[in-house]
């Protein structure tokens, strides 16, 4: 409750990314192999960002 006004850090930020365009990769792998791998490009752009932020 009393985290609700609480301000997302960067890093929080950029971990919700990458699990959204890992979630958005898996489900296109069914139907666009092409664009799966383009989200799955995206997130390890994303991983380097957070691995960069220590």
């Amino acid at each position: 409750m009393f985290g609700l006004f609480k301000k997302k850090t960067e890093k929080d930020k950029l971990q919700k990314q990458y699990k959204r365009l890992l979630e958005e990769a898996f489900t296109l792998s069914t139907t666009n192999r092409k664009m799966s791998d383009q989200k799955i490009y995206e997130a390890e752009q994303v991983l380097a960002q957070m691995e960069n932020l220590g």
